[in-house]
């Protein structure tokens, strides 16, 4: 009875991998009393075949829980629609909750024959005997066997806790781990002095602006977290999940975040194999609808990288909303797992960022100094300027105030707080962080991004005149051949800008921001400033959405 209620009560299993040779245990090994022996056979076909019994329920389950997730949408609707009609008097609403128990009832029962269809399933039965001897103990012969499942993620230990590096710096007696830093709100101009009746008058506008982030806000900003759409991408989520597992060697983690939240992610290791630049790891920060098993985690695997993926909050197996503050803690237990658990150092830790990972990748940067570099691609510098452009005119002040209080990307102010090298890549027909139209290329975000991590590092060379001249090279970059004939023109000598460089290095240190530049004359401000330009910024003539080459992706320039 009690493996039966295990299987009523337990994850639904999708997929069983075909078992690696590099992977098996050797069988003289003797493991402790509560692992699993016998491995999946690998006569079994990869993809669990659930019996009729458990088929049919967990068809009727999910239809059930489609419904539920459409309702719970459109409940606002609903509700008001109700209240129209005069359908939410007392006398109508108890008819309806007795039908609502006995729908429970019989989903309860729907559930129960399910556990019995598996039950009856020796692969599924074997599965379960895994799951609870990891839970029991997590050797590693368990997490071995239990790694050849693919199943509910919620049921899956925790391999990581946020709180591990602080306990054995105190071990040790060393310092206690910083806390994970906070975003900071929008500071108050002087002379708004936030009194009583001040509070009161904004008290609406404040009220409007949460529900709004909370609402629409947030699954606009981030479509991959609605389940829906979560569901319809289920296939594919498996498919790429397999290829990670089976052709890559992915090794799948559960980390806990500061917030509580579970952080789903896969990690391949490419140290001690032919690949050179394997022994740096790349950290990768999807879009607002990616997922590491199908997104740009792909492109420094091709590159021959160490690889560490990870899903936001409320994406596929990762818990919790993707807000600023639970994106920024998810960032951090990533980090400290690449540190602490893979045992790479932060000078090995590349972080590559693709479109809205640019946030996550900023702050690791900014809370991070001393990781290796920032490979940011199709990202931008501010929220603002694109949420107005999807939003009507006369939203500008509530979008403004909803974006700065609950959903602040401050990409450009973040990412001058790192010292590091920098690298940022920019779609020529970008269509989704241009502020205009694709073809207007001086609108894409990306430019705002350049532009202020220059003026930051090098303010004196990015005054007037070298300003001007970035922008002409910025707007001209939309073809490789007029790119390169204005910095041509200005006669750009690359050997002189390195040597100016890496002599005030040498003579003032390497933290930012610089102050070199103010002795010269208006031409060797221009040089440097499309010296410095060209080295920062890559084009990529395609769309936002295009898979970025491999080939493509480099490390950025440094002295």
């Amino acid at each position: 009875m009690a493996k039966l209620l295990s299987c009523v009560l337990g994850p639904r299993l999708y997929k069983i991998y075909r078992e690696r040779d590099s992977e098996r245990a050797p069988s003289s090994v003797p493991e402790t009393p509560t692992s699993v022996t016998n491995p999946p056979s690998s006569s079994w076909d990869t993809y669990y075949q659930p019996r009729a019994l458990e088929k049919h329920a967990d068809s009727i389950l999910a239809l059930a829980s489609a419904f539920w997730s459409i309702s719970y949408y459109s409940s606002p609707f609903a509700f008001f629609y109700l209240y129209r009609k005069g359908y939410l008097s007392l006398s109508k609403v108890v008819p309806f909750s007795h039908y609502a128990g006995t729908l429970l009832l019989l989903l309860a029962g729907v559930a129960c024959l399910r556990g019995i269809g598996r039950w009856t399933n020796p692969q599924y039965r074997q599965f379960i005997s895994i799951l609870e001897a990891t839970h029991r103990n997590q050797s590693a012969e368990n997490k071995r066997q239990l790694a050849n499942y693919n199943f509910d993620f919620r049921s899956w230990p925790i391999d990581f806790h946020w709180e591990e590096p602080s306990s054995r710096k105190e071990s040790r007696g060393g310092p206690s781990r910083r806390g994970v830093a906070l975003l900071r709100p929008e500071p108050l101009h002087r002379g708004t002095a936030d009194t009583f009746l001040n509070r009161v008058k904004k008290l609406p506008c404040q009220i409007t602006s949460y529900l709004v982030a909370h609402t629409l806000g947030r699954r606009m900003l981030y479509p991959g977290s609605v389940y829906l759409l979560q569901k319809a991408l289920m296939p594919v989520l498996l498919q790429g999940q397999a290829r990670l597992v089976e052709e890559c060697n992915g090794r799948r983690a559960k980390l806990l975040a500061c917030d509580g939240n579970e952080i789903d992610t896969m990690f391949v290791d490419r140290r001690g194999t032919a690949e050179p630049q394997g022994q740096k790891l790349v950290i990768c920060c999807e879009g607002n609808a990616g997922f590491y098993e199908v997104g740009c985690i792909s492109t420094p695997l091709d590159a021959g990288y160490s690889v560490l993926g990870w899903n936001h909050p409320g994406f596929a197996g990762s818990t919790g909303v993707p807000f600023p503050q639970n994106e920024a803690n998810a960032m951090d237990v990533v980090v400290q797992f690449a540190i602490y658990r893979l045992g790479f150092q932060p000078q090995d830790i590349v972080i590559y960022a693709w479109s809205i990972g640019g946030f996550t990748a900023t702050w690791a940067a900014m809370c991070y100094p001393d990781i290796s570099a920032v490979v940011l691609d199709a990202s931008f510098d501010d929220l603002v300027p694109l949420a107005l452009k999807v939003m009507p005119d006369s939203w500008k002040a509530l979008v403004t105030r909803t974006v700065r209080q609950h959903l602040n990307l401050n990409n450009a102010e973040q990412l001058c707080r790192y010292q590091g090298p920098v690298l940022l890549i920019r779609r020529t027909k970008d269509e989704i962080i241009t502020t205009t139209v694709p073809e207007d290329i001086m609108s894409n975000r990306g430019n705002d991004l350049l532009l202020k991590l220059l003026q930051f590092r090098y303010p004196r060379v990015m005054a007037e005149e070298g300003l001007r001249v970035v922008r002409q090279w910025l707007e001209a970059s939309s073809q490789l051949e007029e790119a390169a004939s204005v910095y041509s023109r200005w006669e750009v000598e690359e050997d002189w800008c390195l040597s100016v460089l890496r002599s005030y290095q040498a003579e003032h240190g390497p933290d930012f921001p610089w102050s070199v530049g103010e002795d010269m004359k208006a031409e060797g401000r221009q040089q440097l400033a499309l010296f410095l330009a060209r080295k920062h910024l890559h084009n990529f003539e395609a769309t936002h959405c295009t898979p970025l080459p491999a080939q493509n992706f480099q490390m950025p320039w440094h002295l």
